[in-house]
C-alpha cells in the first residue's frame, strides 16, 4: 500500500489514521519534501487524480482520494482489500476468534518516481465535567463529540471537522470520571460502539459512518454552518 500525500494535508492525516486504525502501515511519499515532488504531482494528475493528494494505491491499483477511500469504508469493503493486498494480515484461530493484524513496514526510495515505485508493499479543548448527564453536555453548544483518547476513528472525525475550521467541544470518555456512564448513555441512545458519537446543534448525527456520509454527500458542512460551528464570511 502507497500514499502519495503533502505534510500540509489535513484530509491525508484523517486517512493516514483510519488506515493505521486497521493495523496496515503504508508507504508514504510526502510530495512537498521530495525533490522531485512536483514530477510526482504532475504524474499523478496525469492519471486523473485531482487533487494530487491524497493519492491511495492498494494492492498496485490507484484506489483514489479521501472520498473514494471513506466511501469504501463505508461500504466495509477497505478492510477487504487491505487483506487482499496483503497490506493486513488475518489469523483465523477458531469461528469466534477476533482477528490477529500484522503489518510490514516497507523502506521509501529518495528520488522515487510512478513507474520506479513498487506500488505492490504489504506493508479544542477537552473538558472535564466532575458528573453529568449526555443531554446535559450537549446542550447549547454548537458541536461536541465524545470520544476515547485511544480511538483511531476518533482521530480522524476530529482531525476533519477541525480542517472546516470547527472548534467542537470533545469529551475523551476514558479521561472522565464519569466516563463509563456516559458510555452508557451513548449506548442506550443506539450508539454501538458508543464512540464517536457527533452531535452538532444538539443533535445526535451519528458515528464516524454517519458523519463521513454526511462529507461525501457535500452536507457536512452545511450542518457545521447552521449550528453555528463555523462560519462564512460573505
Amino acid at each position: 500500500m502507497l500514499i502519495f500525500s503533502k505534510s500540509s494535508c489535513s484530509i491525508y492525516h484523517s486517512i493516514k489514521k483510519l488506515i493505521h486504525g486497521f493495523g496496515a502501515s503504508p508507504t508514504i511519499y510526502e510530495l512537498d519534501e521530495l525533490s522531485n515532488g512536483q514530477q510526482l504531482e504532475r504524474e499523478l494528475l496525469s492519471l486523473g487524480h485531482e487533487p494530487s493528494v491524497p493519492a491511495v494505491f492498494i494492492g498496485g491499483e490507484l484506489v483514489g482520494g479521501s472520498n473514494e477511500v471513506m466511501s469504501l469504508h463505508l461500504q466495509d469493503r477497505l478492510v477487504q482489500l487491505l487483506i487482499q493486498a496483503g497490506a493486513i494480515f488475518v489469523q483465523v484461530l477458531d469461528a469466534k476468534t477476533a482477528s490477529l493484524y500484522n503489518f510490514h513496514q516497507s523502506s521509501s526510495s529518495s528520488q522515487p518516481t510512478l513507474n520506479s515505485l513498487s506500488l505492490h508493499h504489504k506493508h479544542s479543548s477537552t473538558i472535564f465535567p466532575t458528573m453529568a448527564t449526555v443531554t446535559a453536555l450537549v446542550a447549547e453548544k454548537p458541536m461536541v463529540i465524545f470520544s476515547k483518547s485511544s480511538c483511531c476513528i476518533c482521530h480522524s472525525i476530529k482531525k476533519l471537522i477541525h480542517g472546516f475550521g470547527a472548534s467542537p467541544t470533545i469529551y475523551e470518555l476514558d479521561e472522565l470520571s464519569n466516563g463509563q456512564q456516559l458510555e452508557r448513555e451513548l449506548l442506550s441512545l443506539g450508539r454501538e460502539p458508543s464512540v464517536p458519537a457527533v452531535f452538532i446543534g444538539g443533535e445526535l448525527v451519528g458515528g464516524s459512518k454517519e458523519v463521513m456520509s454526511l462529507h461525501l454527500q457535500g452536507k457536512l458542512v452545511q450542518l457545521l454552518i447552521q449550528a453555528g460551528a463555523i462560519f462564512v464570511q460573505v
